[in-house]
């Protein structure tokens, strides 16, 4: 891989990891030591055969970063869950819930996203630094767990950057595999691998530098923002051939809001707004996602602000004239 720009991470003091969370909708923190020794792990029910864990898919992703940026500074996980299954030991069934002994609860949270840092490799954007982060995620509900050892086990992986004044997390199609299906960690670690190896860091950071060279007026944002709500409910025949936006109206009213508020990718004094800024207000957004639909509406956030870039270059687009 060929990075943009890189300096060691000692030299960048005021480059640090964020602390403020990648994706915030219906999810709590973990840590890894916390997944793995609290957590149970669920099992096929016909053989009793585990799946991947969490910390599994985790772990393997940090082994498999540390291979390929070997001598550069990787960060702890930052990890989110959702939808918890809670349970008990059989010996407590029939205890009143509030006389439970800790030992005799479990806990499962069927849905885990995370993102791994490499502040090391970083580049700047408008003013804004941005750091390389791979991640993914897992959801159990997605999997046949009344199948067997050989059936397939789904995965969501990326790499891509993160904006650290905000942690919005900038991902594209390049940098994302969706619906991966691996039957053992070893196929697992191989499309971890294939995917870092083969994305073009170059490519995506040319791709947003330029987002900061197109502005689209107020009213050209408000033209925009009634085509992202009309498009739900336009007729299949008309929705076919236009470009899908994944954002509902709750998470389209939040980017208006931000368009007047966000203390970083605001409007100017004039009501025009640059498409980076704009793009990081969908990305801002959608932190509030749930983690099942995360990674595809940041894919989509970038599909829409590119969709507008080649409108106002003089391409035809549905969503902006």
């Amino acid at each position: 891989m060929e990075y943009i720009e890189f300096e060691p991470i000692t030299s960048q003091p005021n480059l640090e990891i964020t602390s403020k969370p990648f994706i915030e909708a219906n999810t709590i923190a973990a840590t890894l030591d916390e997944i793995k020794n609290e957590h149970i792990i669920p099992v096929y029910s016909r053989t009793n055969e585990i799946l991947i864990s969490h910390d599994e898919f985790i772990n393997n992703t940090l082994d498999v970063a540390s291979s390929i940026f070997r001598g550069q500074s990787i960060s702890n996980p930052s990890i989110r869950l959702s939808h918890p299954i809670k349970g008990r030991i059989p010996e407590a069934k029939d205890k009143p819930a509030n006389q439970l002994m800790p030992w005799e609860k479990t806990l499962l949270y069927e849905r885990m996203a995370f993102a791994i840092e490499i502040p090391s490799i970083n580049t700047t954007i408008d003013g804004n630094k941005l750091s390389l982060t791979i991640g993914g995620v897992k959801a159990f509900n997605q999997d046949n767990l009344y199948g067997k050892a050989s059936s397939d086990q789904h995965f969501k992986i990326f790499i891509g950057f993160k904006v650290l004044i905000c942690s919005n997390l900038t991902v594209w199609t390049d940098g994302f595999q969706d619906n991966l299906k691996v039957r053992n960690t070893n196929m697992l670690r191989s499309a971890i691998s294939s995917l870092i190896q083969n994305f073009n860091d170059q490519k995506q950071i040319n791709s947003l530098k330029q987002l900061a060279n197109y502005s689209i007026t107020e009213k050209q944002f408000a033209e925009l923002i009634g085509k992202c709500r009309m498009y739900n409910h336009l007729p299949t025949s008309i929705k076919k051939d236009i470009p899908p936006i994944l954002f509902g109206d709750q998470q389209m009213g939040t980017v208006v809001k931000d368009y007047y508020r966000d203390d970083s990718f605001s409007k100017d004094e004039h009501g025009n707004i640059n498409l980076w800024r704009l793009y990081n207000l969908f990305t801002g957004a959608n932190k509030q996602s749930y983690i099942d639909s995360f990674l595809e509406r940041s894919v989509n956030a970038f599909n829409i602000t590119d969709e507008l870039k080649s409108a106002l270059d003089g391409r035809s687009s549905w969503y902006l004239n």
